[in-house]
């Protein structure tokens, strides 16, 4: 055996480690050579040593994709995975990253595998196809020794793809582990054009690149800043988010978050962030007193509640397409500050209903006013025209803005999506102005900043109608010191973004009804 080779399959020394004859074991942890067995260079590749089944958590890391593939949400799957396997602190954050890291990067890692594979990734079988980006993401993006990357991820395939299938894994993977991410990213972005370099180098669609960075620029982005910002915002959607819970005023407090061990928010008055720990170990969560919400939604509900109104006597909330109901128990919370309110909740669907009500248990139980009902939106406005003081649309929409929170919401969506949903926001939006009260206000809301979502939705309604204006939203934005939240443009509607405010991307514009609509 040469002396090259002999290196290749002893343990990786850790580089950082100062020569102090440490090693890295499969999850990238410090072990002294001492607890090597026997002191012995057992190489992880050879027959007697290979592992006949994958680790726990590299196991649910495939599960979730797998299961993704097949339509879940990684957010839901992900801790069911995490409870029936048993895994808890390091392994369930070590389960986690490499779960929703397979899923975000898989567009960079399929244009690695095919050039490591010498085959497109369609003629990979996908199961396979599954197993090796949770490879790649070990080798290329955490802390993991290389050959422990793949010999952990061959003796997973062994288990899940089969011994066959297992081979064409171990091939892949060592021949992924002969460059780096950077030397990667050169070869297969090679000849592209800039934007089609971004989408691959940063996993998103070219489509949705091009849609971010049209949205940058009607936001103020100038022509200079455009290439800056927009690398930042897809470093950000790949980025981990940081875990955000809001205190639902009059049932929780955001001192009894921070006594639970998060941190106050300095962006949201009712927010906290939770920098590790399992959310549901909070009981002001588990009572819904609390709930996970990333704090651009918090904001959103706040401020439509802050909107001055000129309607007199009983005030009659609307949130027209409330599902799954995390802004509506924001609302129904600050509804009850003012005296004489209701809050009316509307969904589509009865399931989407039901988890409105399971959201709103907390508010419910205290003696809130809130009623909730199952409709189409779309048809509310003429069913009760002139009859509420705020109305939040919160239409549905590409997602666009919360890419970072759902890794396989990019590789769902397609451009074809947008015109459908546009079609829907416009109907929700006409219908919401019919439905809300002279001098009474609509917040539309999308979590998504493609501009057929936001501005042009919003200027198609406006232009077709004389009885609203279009009001500057952006004094009602604002943050745990009272200050007026920065970097809003120039108005009148408000743009959050990942990258600058670290929230998803959710835009909020406020319409004033004028008049009364005609029957």
């Amino acid at each position: 055996m040469s002396a090259d080779r002999d290196r290749r399959d002893r343990p990786d020394r850790d580089r950082r480690s100062g020569g102090q004859g440490g090693y890295r074991d499969d999850r990238g942890r410090q072990r002294p050579e001492s607890r090597r067995a026997g002191g012995k260079n057992r190489t992880a590749t050879r027959p007697a040593d290979r592992r006949r089944g994958g680790d726990p958590a590299r196991k649910v890391a495939w599960e979730v994709s797998r299961a993704v593939a097949d339509g879940a949400y990684a957010n839901l799957e992900l801790p069911r995975a995490l409870r029936a396997a048993g895994l808890h602190g390091r392994d369930a954050a070590f389960a986690t990253e490499l779960t929703y890291g397979a899923i975000r990067m898989r567009g960079l890692y399929d244009a690695i595998i095919e050039f490591a594979a010498a085959r497109p990734a369609t003629q990979i079988d996908p199961p396979v196809l599954d197993t090796l980006r949770v490879g790649v993401h070990q080798i290329l993006n955490m802390r993991v020794p290389p050959h422990a990357a793949a010999s952990e991820t061959v003796a997973l395939a062994r288990e899940v793809n089969g011994t066959g299938a297992s081979g064409f894994v171990n091939a892949v993977l060592r021949r992924v582990t002969e460059r780096t991410r950077e030397e990667w990213v050169r070869e297969v972005t090679a000849g592209r054009s800039r934007d089609e370099a971004l989408s691959v180098e940063h996993s998103h669609p070219a489509w949705i690149v091009r849609a971010l960075r049209g949205a940058l620029r009607a936001d103020g982005v100038s022509d200079e800043e455009t290439d800056a910002a927009l690398l930042s915002l897809l470093e950000a959607d790949n980025a981990a988010p940081a875990v955000s819970l809001v205190a639902r005023p009059g049932l929780a407090t955001v001192q009894e978050l921070v006594d639970a061990g998060a941190e106050a928010s300095k962006l949201s008055p009712v927010g906290a962030v939770l920098p590790s720990g399992d959310p549901a170990d909070i009981a002001a969560v588990r009572d819904t007193r609390a709930a996970v919400q990333d704090e651009g939604s918090q904001l959103v509900a706040l401020a439509l509640a802050a909107a001055p109104t000129a309607t007199e006597g009983p005030q009659d909330w609307l949130d027209l397409c409330a599902g799954p109901g995390g802004k509506a128990a924001l609302l129904a919370a600050l509804s009850a500050e003012q005296p004489d309110t209701t809050l009316f909740v509307n969904e589509v669907s009865e399931h989407r209903t039901e988890l409105v009500r399971r959201t709103l248990r907390a508010a419910l139980d205290t003696g809130i006013e809130v009623m909730i009902g199952t409709g189409d939106g779309r048809e509310l406005g003429a069913e009760e025209p002139d009859t509420y003081t705020r109305v939040l649309v919160d239409a549905p929409c590409t997602g666009l803005g919360a890419l970072r929170r759902r890794p396989e919401a990019r590789w769902r969506r397609n451009p074809g999506d947008v015109s459908d949903l546009t079609a829907i926001q416009e109907d929700l939006l006409r219908s919401a102005l019919d439905a809300t009260a002279v001098g009474g206000v609509v917040a539309y809301v999308t979590c998504s900043p493609h501009i057929a979502e936001t501005t042009a939705v919003v200027q198609s309604v406006t232009d077709s109608r004389s009885d609203v204006v279009l009001e500057d939203a952006r004094p009602l934005f604002r943050d745990a010191a009272g200050e007026q939240v920065s970097d809003l443009g120039d108005g009148p509607t408000v743009q959050l973004w990942p990258h600058v405010h670290g929230t998803d991307a959710m835009f909020f514009a406020l319409l004033r009804k004028t008049q009364a609509s005609e029957n």
